[in-house]
């Protein structure tokens, strides 16, 4: 298997590049638009070919890069199937693997940061990975107040899909704020202070709803613009319009 984890440092977003040695067939997990050019790169560097971008579920905080980097590359673009958006090629969901040549994804159904969340893990004889999205995030959790979230869902998926994972799983989130990159599932069970150290589910859900977190600043345009596959809608306000104009232009 090859793998790269990239960053994008405005919304601090992880882009995960998987691929198969054999067949040099490649996915980008949770692509962002303003960096299509680095991650072209990156694929031409090792001599892949793109063949869908995989989504864990529509971002608040950014705009995908699905539409773009179908239009260049003839990718396929997937999309947890219960969503059905017009523009997706693909819809994945759990109990259905997800081939990158010899690799294999298995989609899980993790709702609570959004009602349609899905993480994927990768079970090899070596290693589990599990990408988990905005859902189990590096000593902390993905927001619940918006996109129909739900702060008792979110700590059913993660006790649930995610916690009862084998301990030696690795943890790599859709983001971190911290300068992290990769954590387990023995450590989040332990050090997570949201869901770690046997907190009860009511401790939890009294926690987040007690948060008082600023609204994303983000969201008006990237929700729409993600149920569109990354399409720029015209609400764009003009500082984030650059990787809009950048990739219209080539």
């Amino acid at each position: 298997m090859i793998f790269k984890q990239l960053l994008e440092a405005d919304s601090s977003t992880y882009t995960y590049l998987i691929g198969c040695e054999d067949t040099r067939q490649a996915i980008l997990i949770d692509p962002v638009l303003d960096t299509v050019e680095r991650d072209l790169q990156v694929l031409k560097d090792l001599g892949l070919t793109l063949m869908a971008t995989l989504e864990t579920h529509v971002h608040a905080d950014h705009l995908t890069s699905a539409k773009r980097l179908k239009g260049r590359t003839g990718c396929k673009t997937a999309y947890p199937k219960m969503l059905g958006l017009p523009c997706q090629d693909i819809g994945v969901q759990e109990g259905e693997p997800f081939a990158v040549g010899s690799v294999s994804l298995h989609p899980l159904f993790t709702p609570g940061h959004t009602d349609h969340h899905h993480a994927y893990l990768i079970d090899t004889p070596i290693q589990k990975f599990v990408f988990t999205g905005d859902a189990l995030l590096i000593e902390a959790c993905g927001r619940t107040d918006f996109q129909s979230g739900s702060a008792g869902d979110l700590y059913n998926s993660i006790h649930n899909k995610l916690f009862s994972l084998p301990d030696e799983t690795l943890v790599y989130p859709g983001h971190d704020y911290e300068h992290r990159f990769v954590s387990s599932i023995a450590q989040e069970k332990a050090r997570n202070p949201r869901l770690g150290g046997g907190r009860t589910k009511e401790d939890f859900v009294a926690l987040m709803d007690g948060l008082d977190l600023p609204y994303p600043r983000k969201i008006d345009f990237a929700v729409p613009g993600n149920e569109a596959c990354g399409e720029c809608p015209a609400n764009i306000p003009e500082q984030f319009r650059g990787p809009c104009a950048a990739s219209d232009q080539g």
